[in-house]
């Protein structure tokens, strides 16, 4: 929770980039914020959205790390070459997006890149805004070893049988009964992408299945309420949902 420290504590943390392999045996780069100290911590794939694997991707990474989590962020985006985050995102939409099969691949492996460190506590949660929401529900559904799931504000979970092609070639509400973690949700009631019908319509497939999972809506709030870099930002709901994901993390990740 937000101030929840006691100022005598010690504090500290280190972030830096790292390498983990990936999709394909391929070396993909990752953003990795700890905590100092033995731990042991619990972990957190944090996935980037679509504008990249950007400054605000590693802010949120370590805030993550400030409340006690070993944050890793894989750079999803590794094929489409290096540069700044934004041309190397725009080469990713040229290309016609991010295949799902390497995203899977390379947050799985953030996630036993992160269970080995020796001050893991073996139990790694995943998360990620806007495409990344999408992500972190896909991969949860399609491999095993994570322990809690948050999807902020995640569009094309629901997706048209013509929007699917070779690189999503899977709707990803429609293996919500894989679903094997618990999951958070996080979303705007102003939003389009994704719209309140279609967060509805997944909260009817979750609860259709049996699935251990809470959703919390914001009116007023649209996509990306949690960007304090563009006039998205909702401060009250950002807040709110920051405190409302790591008490989720924090319950689910725990010892």
């Amino acid at each position: 929770m937000w101030n929840s420290f006691n100022t005598s504590d010690y504090e500290g943390m280190i972030a830096e980039t790292t390498v983990i392999t990936g999709y394909n045996g391929d070396d993909v780069k990752g953003y990795l914020a700890r905590p100092l100290g033995p731990g042991p911590f619990p972990g957190i794939v944090f996935i980037p959205h679509m504008p990249g694997w950007d400054e605000i991707t590693r802010e949120f990474a370590r805030r993550f790390a400030h409340h006690g989590f070993i944050t890793l962020s894989p750079n999803i985006f590794e094929r489409y070459g290096q540069g700044a985050p934004d041309d190397v995102a725009a080469a990713a939409r040229g290309a016609g997006g991010l295949e799902d099969a390497s995203v899977i691949a390379d947050c799985e492996a953030a996630m036993q890149a992160i269970k080995r460190l020796p001050n893991s506590n073996g139990k790694v949660g995943i998360a990620g805004p806007c495409s990344g929401g999408r992500h972190a529900f896909l991969v949860s559904c399609s491999v095993s070893g994570f322990d809690a799931t948050v999807d902020l504000w995640g569009g094309r979970v629901v997706m048209a049988p013509d929007a699917l092609n070779e690189r999503t070639p899977i709707s990803p509400i429609d293996l919500t009964k894989d679903l094997n973690s618990p999951l958070l949700g996080i979303f705007g009631n102003e939003d389009q992408n994704p719209p309140p019908e279609q967060v509805e319509q997944h909260e009817e497939e979750l609860k259709k299945h049996g699935k251990n999972y809470e959703f919390h809506r914001y009116d007023g709030a649209g996509h990306g309420f949690w960007y304090h870099d563009r006039p998205a930002y909702r401060p009250e709901a950002a807040m709110d949902s920051w405190n409302k994901t790591l008490d989720f993390f924090q319950k689910h990740l725990s010892d």
